[in-house]
């Protein structure tokens, strides 16, 4: 399922040992030689642990919800020194957002605005980029598949040709979500009450 990256943002992080929320996401931390989200920078006065890091691995999120991530306990959350790879990754300061979008030939098509990402492996899978302000009246905002980008580099990002843009439509901005298991941090649909009556009602 693909989700708006922006989303991800100021979101959720539940804990199963606490039994709500301990934290929430800040920035994600792309690498952009996979052009994947690897972690979040995450903060919370409710990771009480002093030796807990404020970095959410994603293969330590245990599930996706749209309540939040949900994860075993605060003991995921790590310090960037702590894994290698993540070390390396911020040590490039990679930023997406922001990031101009040109063709092979040099033709600018705007910057990157937003992202979608799949929601299982939260690989990078589509671009939302900003037109520039005299091509923004015909199309105010393109959409541009991971497929057509043939080089990144810390200023841009270059895609093949510009006729393999797409527009955007308002209904692939929406933020959806797969339940794959019973949430305990869901609320009830229906409270005691509802269920006494509904009760009583079957019974007359």
């Amino acid at each position: 399922m693909l989700v708006i990256g922006s989303n991800l943002i100021n979101f959720p992080i539940l804990s199963l040992h606490v039994g709500g929320e301990v934290a929430r996401t800040v920035a994600p931390v792309i690498d952009p030689e996979s052009l994947s989200v690897i972690a979040y920078e995450t903060d919370g006065a409710d990771i009480d642990d002093p030796e807990a890091g404020n970095i959410l691995m994603i293969n330590d999120i245990r599930e996706f919800s749209d309540d939040g991530f949900i994860v075993d306990s605060t003991d995921r959350f790590v310090e960037r020194e702590d894994v290698v790879k993540l070390d390396k990754v911020m040590d490039l300061e990679f930023k997406l957002v922001g990031l101009k979008v040109v063709t092979k030939d040099g033709k600018k098509l705007g910057k990157v605005i937003d992202y979608t990402l799949d929601s299982g492996s939260f690989s990078i899978f589509q671009l939302i980029v900003q037109r520039p302000l005299l091509d923004s009246f015909i199309d105010p905002e393109l959409t541009i598949n991971r497929s057509q980008i043939v080089e990144i580099d810390d200023y841009k990002i270059t895609i093949r040709h510009e006729r393999e843009k797409v527009k955007i439509s308002k209904k692939s901005k929406e933020k959806e979500f797969v339940q794959n298991y019973v949430n305990p941090f869901r609320k009830p649909r229906y409270s005691d009450e509802d269920t006494v009556e509904s009760a009583s009602s079957t019974s007359e």
